[in-house]
């Protein structure tokens, strides 16, 4: 399991604070071969005439010496 980043529980507290329901922390796909893992899973529900939205989470707080560096890390 990956370990969380800095900003995790700030992110976590803040949809928390917006309505959204944490369904998942962490949000596990399984691929069969492999797994991959998004920080945190969410759904808010709204009007019955809008549906059920849902989310997955992917934190990142590009602390290190390079941004870009830190970006093209992130997106694999």
């Amino acid at each position: 399991m990956p370990a969380k980043d800095k900003f995790h529980d700030a992110v976590r507290n803040a949809l928390i604070k917006e309505e959204w329901q944490i369904t998942h922390d962490p949000y596990t796909l399984d691929f069969g071969f492999t797994e991959a893992y998004i920080d945190l899973g969410a759904e808010k529900l709204l009007a019955a005439e809008k549906g059920e939205n849902k989310i997955a989470v992917e934190i990142k707080s590009f602390l290190g010496s390079s941004n870009l560096y830190e970006y093209h890390t992130a997106i694999g």
